[in-house]
C-alpha cells in the first residue's frame, strides 16, 4: 500500500532556469517601444516571478492603468519575437536536471508554480528536456499573481497531495509567502533573485546553497 503523495513544487525563473537576461532585454524593449525610459535592472530582477500586470505596476509606479496594460502586451510581443528568432536561452542552473531525476526516483511528485504564461512555461521545460518530470503546472494565465496561494492550492489538488506533504521551492519572497499562505513548507534557494535574508523573513524554513543540498534535505 503506497503512502501519501509527496509533492515538491518549483518556481521556474531563478529556481530551475536563469531567465533574467532574456526578461530584462524584453522589458527594456517593451518600455522603449512605448517611449519610456527602461526600468532599472535591479527593479526588473526583484519583480521576476510576479504576474506581468503586477510587475508592471511596480516597474511603472504611479503610471496609468492603461499604460501599464500596454506595457504588458508590448512585453509579451517582444518576448515572443525573441523566442521566434532563437534569442531566448533560459538555461538550467547547474545541478537541476540531476536533482529532478533524483527526486522522482525517490518517490516525489513534481510541479511548477510560475509567473510565466502556459506557452512560455511549456517552451522553457521542453527546450531544457525536463517537461516529463512534472505532474502539475500552474501559471499566471490561470491564477492570481504570487503570493496568492491559488497556484499551490491547484497544484495540491491536481497531484492529490496534502499541504503537510508538500514543499514549495523558490528564489523569491513571493514564493515563500505563497507557501505560507497555502500552509506548505517553504525552502528558499540562494542562486536566484532575492537574497537569503529576504527569503527567511518571508517564511523560508531554510535557504539552500545548491541543488545537491536541496536533494539531501528532501531525501
Amino acid at each position: 500500500m503506497s503512502g501519501p503523495v509527496r509533492l515538491a513544487v518549483f518556481d521556474c525563473d531563478g529556481t530551475l532556469v536563469d531567465g533574467q537576461a532574456d526578461i530584462a532585454d524584453a522589458m527594456a524593449a517593451a518600455f522603449a517601444e512605448l517611449g519610456l525610459a527602461p526600468p532599472d535592472l535591479r527593479a526588473v530582477r526583484r519583480n521576476i516571478g510576479l504576474s506581468l500586470p503586477q510587475a508592471m505596476r511596480h516597474l511603472l509606479p504611479g503610471g496609468e492603468a492603461a499604460m501599464q496594460a500596454r506595457l504588458v502586451e508590448a512585453y509579451k510581443l517582444q518576448y515572443r519575437n525573441a523566442r521566434s528568432q532563437g534569442r531566448i536561452t533560459e538555461p538550467l542552473f547547474a545541478g537541476i536536471a540531476a536533482l529532478l531525476g533524483e527526486l522522482r526516483a525517490g518517490g516525489w511528485a513534481l510541479g511548477v508554480a510560475t509567473g510565466k504564461s502556459d506557452r512560455g512555461l511549456a517552451h522553457c521545460l521542453a527546450a531544457n528536456g525536463i517537461a516529463e518530470h512534472f505532474v502539475t503546472l500552474q501559471t499566471a494565465d490561470r491564477h492570481p499573481s504570487k503570493p496568492h496561494p491559488a497556484m499551490l492550492e491547484a497544484a495540491l489538488a491536481e497531484a492529490g497531495a496534502g499541504p503537510r506533504n508538500a514543499v514549495m521551492i523558490g528564489d523569491t519572497s513571493f514564493d515563500m509567502a505563497m507557501a505560507r499562505a497555502a500552509g506548505v513548507r517553504a525552502i528558499g534557494v540562494a542562486w536566484g533573485y532575492h537574497d537569503a535574508a529576504e527569503l527567511s523573513e518571508a517564511g523560508a524554513e531554510t535557504v539552500v546553497q545548491s541543488p545537491g543540498e536541496l536533494a539531501e534535505i528532501l531525501r
